[in-house]
């Protein structure tokens, strides 16, 4: 494989470039879009921005590719963008619109690819003839995997005008402010092309000086992992802004991901090529186990049930021609081994390690303290063949939580408080290293810490992790039965020094946080329970997901659920409630506990793993836009579960709010006055 490479002619893209076609301006107004698709170039003023029309902020992969359509693994891809992009309350992009506008290039406002790490959204825009994206700011994984394919990003809105004008523009420009491999990639049209240029000598590596100084956690195992300029692994200290490629202790991929990369392998590298340690590689087949049950008639006369199949079937193929280990779905019923992210956790990654995936919740594995972080398909292909990813090394922000939480808040109210503020939802925490500190996150499980380092990506942070500690050992002593030695050893000096830089703090004390929601449309919509202003009466309750389907949500349901079978009560008649397993494991851990006998009594329906209703595509789904889901899971985008208006809340509120048929805080029993039982 490596012989072919060595070989294959490797050049680099002109210096300077000229786009030539129209600009589409994606406008909150749906009207204002119709009328460019109709073929009116829209006025721009970029030296008074405040003449223009509000652009679309907090666009996400959702709306840029809504997930039925990722079944595509090809240039048809190009029909898709921004068919789920919503403006007021329209859909104004229809299939093929983008294509036949004859766009060069698309703009928007802040936060731009947001949500889902899916390169089939920025591969959907190439395919349209999009070759440029310019937006205020830019989420990090949408943004290295437009890099990675060679698609152009800026934040400077004068391009708009040089554009029409028909001008050329130096690379330079688009490369201005990269670090030193980001601008080779650039310059060499993609990740790809640069990785043989890597191979053939024809690129240089910054060497990596930094000497020895106090890091953080995360700035630790990025040194002991980073690939130093003659080839070892491990250098003495990095600090934010340090380029290179880290050596990965695991690379995993899904079945939206895996047949893509393949693809990319199969044309680029060879048909038969063999896969760089395929011991360190895992597949999963997790997301669309339950698609058949959801997917309306006129998806499926568009062959979408059809090319969902292909999936699964490529990645089967591929597994096996390479002998790769696929947690696939179960031989004596309808559901997954597990979610990606959950077995990840359960059964793979351990403290100190580098763990990449095809999934932006990646992160959910720096429960236990390791680095772990969501990649594109073009950078899984890579992986395959060198083992490595690139990365520069990230700033931190550091979220500390003291005190002592209320008896009915959970981890997912940390997070949404956290989602809530000004810091995150301006974009200053995009592409940083979130580390969790305190009392109140020493006191939560690994469960519990999981979905706090999981919806970092919510953030837009490159990562979560919380330093391991005591209830790490445990965790790995009870679920890998590892010896406390050997569990005592991982962690050794995973710690952030206590003169370690952070680029932002925030304090948060548990006791002023409560029961939170975040609203229809954004995680970062949060806000007490007790601030609802008139009650939220729901159709849908659902709990599960990676985020919220591990062994320590189903306590919380089980708890949520007892509470009401003691008082005389179930699931209201108005409500289906859903509890879907993470895992296997996590079944099997429900049976052990009898929680399937007190889910069946309340009224619950109980599903086996899957990511399901998350990415819409398993029961829980909404199908009208008026049908009101409370739901555990990570997202509520606009159209990510269905049409309907989805709140997200903690597995405690979720499951009080299903018995009560409206969006309640749990009170715990011991808590309630007698006249209400």
């Amino acid at each position: 494989m490596i012989d072919s490479l060595l070989k294959r002619e490797i050049a680099k893209r002109p210096d300077r470039v000229r786009l030539q076609g129209r600009i589409l301006f994606l406008t909150e107004d749906p009207a204002l879009i119709r009328r460019q698709l109709a073929g009116e170039d829209l006025p721009w003023d970029t030296r008074n921005p405040a003449n223009n029309p509000k652009l679309r902020d907090d666009i996400s992969t959702d709306e840029i590719t809504p997930a039925h359509f990722c079944f595509y693994f090809d240039e048809t891809l190009g029909e898709i963008p921004y068919t789920g992009l919503k403006c007021g309350s329209e859909l104004p992009i229809q299939r093929g619109d983008a294509r036949r506008g004859g766009f060069v290039a698309a703009v928007s406002g802040k936060r731009r690819g947001k949500g889902s790490s899916r390169e089939q959204s920025p591969f959907a825009e190439m395919c349209a003839g999009i070759k440029l994206v310019i937006a205020e700011n830019i989420e990090r994984i949408y943004k290295q995997n437009c890099q990675n394919l060679g698609l152009l990003t800026s934040t400077d809105f004068s391009l708009i005008e040089r554009i029409r004008a028909g001008q050329e523009i130096a690379l330079s420009e688009f490369t201005a402010g990269e670090d030193e491999i980001t601008r080779q990639v650039i310059e060499y049209g993609g990740l790809f092309p640069f990785n043989v240029a890597r191979m053939q000598g024809k690129v240089s590596l910054p060497a990596i000086e930094t000497r020895p100084r106090p890091m953080t956690v995360a700035e630790k195992i990025f040194a002991r992992h980073m690939i130093s300029h003659d080839g070892q692994v491990g250098v003495p200290a990095v600090k934010p802004g340090d380029t290179g490629f880290v050596r990965t202790d695991l690379r995993f991929s899904h079945e939206y991901v895996t047949p893509m990369a393949a693809i990319f392998f199969e044309r680029y590298v060879g048909k038969d090529a063999p896969v760089t340690d395929a011991s360190s590689v895992i597949f999963f087949r997790d997301h669309l186990t339950f698609l058949d049950e959801v997917l309306s008639e006129e998806k499926r006369k568009m062959g979408l049930l059809d090319l969902a199949g292909q999936l699964k079937l490529k990645q089967v193929d591929f597994a096996r021609s390479r002998g790769i280990r696929l947690h696939g779905e179960l031989t004596d019923r309808k559901g997954s081994e597990g979610i990606c992210h959950s077995i990840m956790l359960e059964s793979y990654a351990l403290p100190g390690q580098v763990v990449v995936g095809s999934d932006s919740h990646t992160p959910h594995s720096g429960a236990i303290g390791c680095v772990a972080f969501g990649i594109g398909t073009t950078d899984v292909f890579n992986s395959w063949i060198t083992k490595d990813v690139r990365v520069r090394v990230p700033e931190s922000v550091k979220v500390v939580i003291r005190g002592k939480r209320h008896p009915n808040v959970a981890a997912k109210d940390f997070i949404l408080k956290i989602l809530s503020m000004d810091y995150v939802r301006s974009g200053k925490a995009l592409a940083k290293v979130i580390e969790y500190a305190g009392e109140a996150i020493e006191e939560l499980s690994v469960d519990e810490r999981a979905t706090m380092t999981n919806m970092a990506a919510e953030i837009g942070g490159f990562t979560g992790i919380v330093a391991p500690d005591r209830k790490c050992v445990e965790f790995l002593m009870e679920r890998r039965g590892m010896a406390r030695s050997e569990a005592e050893r991982l962690i050794d000096n995973l710690r952030s020094d206590a003169d370690a830089q952070y680029a932002h703090v925030i304090e948060l004390d548990a006791a002023d946080i409560s029961p939170m929601v975040a609203t229809p449309g954004d995680p970062g919509n949060g806000k007490f329970v007790r601030d609802l202003t008139i009650p939220v009466p729901v159709e849908l309750a659902y709990g599960g997901t990676c985020t919220a389907g591990k062994n320590e949500d189903m306590d919380m349901y089980a708890a949520v659920l007892q509470d009401a079978l003691r008082q005389g009560r179930r699931v209201a008649d108005s409500v289906k409630f859903f509890i879907q397993f993470g895992s296997q494991e996590t079944r099997d851990y429900c049976i052990q506990k009898g929680y399937l006998e007190i889910f069946k009594r309340a009224g619950a329906q109980v599903i086996e793993p899957s990511c399901g209703a998350c990415i819409n595509a398993g029961p829980g789904v909404s199908t009208r836009n008026d049908q009101v889901v409370i739901s555990a899971q990570n997202r509520n985008f606009p159209g990510r579960s269905g049409p309907g208006q989805m709140y997200l809340a903690s597995p405690y509120t979720v499951a009080a709010s299903a018995v009560a048929g409206y969006i309640v805080e749990y009170a715990p029993a011991e808590e309630k006055e007698p006249a209400l039982a």
